[in-house]
């Protein structure tokens, strides 16, 4: 087995270069490509392979493209290196995350613009040491509150959690580690974390390491809300890059 397939096309996702804009989406679902493709001009369906399924249309006239990276940080780190390989650079995370510190519990948000991440996950310890900090781009974070501003929609700035199981989250009583499991949560809780899911570290870490940008909008409720900020945000990235 290698990295590209006999036809050119990367061993994952199957995608090759010209198949994508430097502009990509990452919601995990690859049901969500589909919602998200319909905010974009003139979207077609490239590939789906896996978890792994990419939409590629336009917005302002400039190349985007949305691709799922599956669940949690190793299907992650796959898809964003073969993302990467084929010429994009620029990623925002986009899905829906849990409430973890009391100001996320406020319930006028809409949801959370991710400034970093704690890595409590095993991938990216592969890439390099746990002191290496996993924080998102602040043009993209800045691009990203803008656009919800214009929207009059509620976001939050703040760091996420990524984790390695979703029934380690919630049910940690059925789990042998269940102290440790209590404990870590009860520590990002004092410590401001504002949500939990299971991609965006090894996003941010891969990005910083590839000299990539990268962010991540997670949604507390509609996930049209969340999309409709992060095209926003394509949009003013677009033209910042164009000047």
């Amino acid at each position: 087995m290698g990295i590209v397939n006999e036809d050119g096309t990367m061993y994952h996702t199957h995608l090759k270069k010209g198949d994508v804009g430097r502009y990509v989406l990452l919601p995990g679902d690859p049901f969500r490509t589909d919602l998200i493709a319909g905010y974009f001009d003139d979207a077609k369906l490239i590939a789906h392979n896996r978890e792994h399924k990419t939409w590629t249309g336009t917005l302002n006239g400039v190349k985007v493209s949305v691709t799922s990276t599956g669940m949690g940080c190793p299907s992650a780190a796959i898809a964003l290196e073969e993302l990467i390989k084929i010429g994009a650079d620029t990623f925002i995370r986009v899905g829906t995350a849990g409430r973890v510190c009391d100001a996320a519990f406020d319930e006028s948000l809409d949801g959370v613009i991710n400034t970093a991440a704690v890595r409590d996950e095993g991938t990216t310890i592969h890439y390099i040491p746990i002191e290496y900090p996993a924080v998102a781009d602040r043009h993209l974070v800045e691009a990203l509150s803008q656009s919800a501003a214009d929207l009059g929609y509620n976001y939050a700035e703040g760091i996420t959690q990524s984790k390695d199981s979703f029934f380690g989250q919630h049910e940690p009583e059925n789990m042998p580690a269940e102290a440790r499991l209590k404990e870590r949560w009860e520590a990002w809780r004092r410590g401001n974390v504002m949500t939990s899911e299971m991609e965006a570290a090894a996003i941010f870490v891969i990005c910083s390491i590839r000299k990539c940008r990268a962010a991540s909008i997670m949604s507390f409720g509609d996930m049209p809300k969340t999309i409709e900020v992060a095209c926003g945000a394509l949009k003013k990235l677009i033209a910042a890059d164009q000047e």
